[in-house]
């Protein structure tokens, strides 16, 4: 039998999803389990919704503190929490009737695993929202360890929602960190730069909301850039360990942001060897003191390690295909990073 499960569930201001939210939670097939809800704050019937919920099943543990975000919310839910395995839920998303049940049966079943996530349903209009339903697909296709830890740089690679983790993993490497970044993204930064296992189960196990007040949407510290300046610490700590040219990269792609972005890098020791790129108007010239290449003047894998940063639609999977089509081998000699 896995052991106990907790549910770490952030409100603010949620009287209006939290219903269903709860209802879906008390709805597994899983039975051992506590729902640790903290209340940040709300100002309206968030509090009493838990209260009614508290009393009619004891599985759910409302716990209540000013008002002082996310991570602050979630670390006083880790501390509360008595579970061996933590599982993360927002209070306008649904969780599937098996959902506890089969990511707690993965902890339980592989010692060396120490997350695992789900593929989400996409609770959003896809014709409105079309850019986010493309997200959700991408993260939907990283299911192996190998998947996710090769993808980490590209955004974040699971649905904070969807995951369920091992106690022992926040002790070990820290739970969030409140700061000018997402705390998700960092999180999985930080664990899988420490070696934590992360792998995606098959089934889709929860339907992930995409409210208008989403933080990633509205909070500045979800913004493209503050994601770059999070993993660009990171991404350098990877490259000083996988990287066989290091410390000297080459850069596919050479438009202004991309330039922009991977310049937070030199910050960090990697240097720029060059940029590939196929716009006429950029192959020929020099950018920073670097020469702009047409991709096909890239050196083979023996001579250089590929940072792929281009991020438009499509563009990352032509480059894929251009770069294995010449010899590079992702995680040896080429990585995606944007």
């Amino acid at each position: 039998m896995p052991p106990l499960v907790s549910i770490l569930l952030p409100t603010y201001n949620a009287a209006a999803t939290l219903p269903a939210a709860l209802d879906s939670l008390l709805a597994q097939t899983l039975d051992d389990f506590e729902v640790v809800a903290v209340d940040d704050g709300s100002t309206d019937a968030t509090a009493r919704v838990l209260a009614g919920y508290a009393r009619r099943d004891g599985r759910v543990r409302p716990l209540a503190i000013p008002h002082a975000g996310i991570v602050p919310a979630l670390n006083a839910a880790l501390d509360a929490a008595r579970g061996e395995f933590l599982a993360r839920m927002d209070a306008d998303d649904l969780a599937h009737p098996e959902r506890l049940s089969r990511q707690a049966e993965a902890l339980a079943r592989e010692p060396d695993l120490g997350l695992v996530a789900c593929r989400v349903d996409f609770g959003g209009c896809r014709a409105s929202c079309a850019g986010y339903a493309r997200y959700v697909d991408w993260t939907n296709s990283l299911l192996s360890p190998e998947e996710i830890s090769l993808n980490r740089f590209v955004e974040s690679p699971l649905a904070h929602p969807s995951v369920m983790y091992r106690a022992a993993v926040a002790r070990e490497h820290g739970g969030y960190r409140d700061g000018d970044f997402p705390e998700d993204y960092e999180l999985w930064l930080r664990w899988l730069d420490a070696g934590v296992r992360m792998r995606k189960l098959p089934q889709a196990l929860l339907t992930w909301s995409d409210s208008p007040g989403r933080l990633s949407r509205v909070d500045a510290r979800y913004a493209f850039g503050a994601f770059y300046a999070t993993k660009a610490g990171y991404l350098a700590r990877w490259l000083a360990r996988h990287n066989p040219h290091h410390s000297e990269v080459v850069v596919a792609g050479a438009g202004r942001v991309t330039r922009k972005r991977v310049e937070l890098l030199t910050a960090h020791g990697v240097r720029i060897a060059a940029y590939l790129d196929v716009d006429p108007r950029k192959v020929g010239h020099t950018v920073q003191g670097r020469p702009v290449l047409h991709r096909d003047q890239v050196p083979g894998p023996e001579e250089c390690f590929v940072l792929s940063c281009v991020a438009s639609h499509g563009a990352r999977e032509d480059i894929a295909a251009f770069l294995e089509a010449r010899g590079f081998v992702l995680g040896e000699s080429w990585l995606p990073a944007a």
